[in-house]
């Protein structure tokens, strides 16, 4: 099922599939979000939990059991119920059932919230622990947008311009995340970005897949120096951003994606509780991560 909110400003569709994005348009009608051509890629905007990207041989192992989980975990491929809505804002929520625990071992309440102030969008993550036991967890959010946003401009007329202070980071650098050819984590490397904290888009800069980068501010727009229309993604709480279309094309989008985790690292099939970098959520506690996207 599809819900609309909207203000004066933005009108955005969500979808209970994932609970993720099917259209973000503003006043004048332009679209920003990616419409999911599968020459290219068919999704949209995928929301991940609760892992991020790929595990070693798709397992991982908690407490001496071994389970099984695709690419991004399972809430993109979960419907999620309409728990309350008003014009402007939404709530979906996902409760742990038969099929999360033979994934997940854990109880638990997911709910992502969509609200318009403006001309932003703001989404919150929430994650309740309802088990008896400490959760670990990768979050984040994997939306597409349409490269370019206005006739007469090319892909390559736009650029990523960071602004603000570094997000969640500890570490004081932009570094690049090193990956395997199967996508897994090697490492990281200083990253230079260009004069300013520009980034040019370029179709080739994605031939080895996504750029996934550290220690950069917490947002980023997207935005043709010729342009009228931009888009600003703000990650506050998120520790890693991931920037992506699909390797080896001229894909007319870019993804733009806050994460708080990585993926498994090369040749390791990843103990649970012991991954660094995931979020471990004590029983009875609840996690929450807002981020945002505003049409400019």
């Amino acid at each position: 099922m599809e819900y609309t909110i909207r203000n004066e400003q933005l009108c955005v569709t969500v979808q209970t599939l994932g609970g993720s994005l099917r259209s973000v348009k503003d006043q004048d009608g332009t679209e920003y979000l990616w419409q999911g051509d599968p020459a290219y890629w068919k999704d949209q905007a995928p929301n991940l939990f609760p892992y991020i990207a790929r595990m070693t041989e798709g397992k991982y192992t908690l407490n001496g059991r071994e389970y099984h989980m695709d690419i991004h975990g399972f809430v993109k491929d979960s419907e999620l119920a309409a728990a309350d809505r008003g014009a402007s804002w939404i709530r979906l929520r996902l409760e742990d059932n038969e099929k999360t625990r033979a994934q997940y071992p854990y109880h638990f309440a997911y709910e992502i919230e969509y609200r318009l102030e403006g001309k932003c969008l703001e989404v919150v993550y929430r994650v309740a622990n309802a088990d008896e036991k400490t959760m670990y967890f990768g979050i984040g959010g994997h939306p597409g947008f349409n490269v370019p946003l206005e006739d007469g401009l090319r892909f390559e007329d736009y650029e990523l311009r960071f602004a603000g202070k570094a997000g969640a980071s500890s570490e004081g650098e932009t570094r690049r995340v090193g990956f395997s050819p199967a996508c897994f984590v090697t490492g990281t490397v200083p990253y230079a970005l260009g004069a300013d904290g520009v980034l040019p888009l370029r179709h080739e800069m994605f031939d080895d897949d996504a750029i996934v980068l550290s220690g950069v501010p917490g947002q980023v727009c997207l935005q043709a120096e010729n342009g009228r229309k931009a888009v600003r993604v703000s990650y506050p709480q998120m520790t890693y951003l991931g920037i992506w279309h699909k390797p080896h094309s001229d894909a007319p989008y870019v993804c733009i994606e806050p994460w708080s985790s990585l993926p498994s690292r090369d040749g390791i099939v990843e103990e649970l509780s012991a991954q660094p970098g995931l979020i471990a959520l004590p029983a009875g506690e609840t996690y929450e991560n807002r981020w945002e996207i505003e049409i400019r």
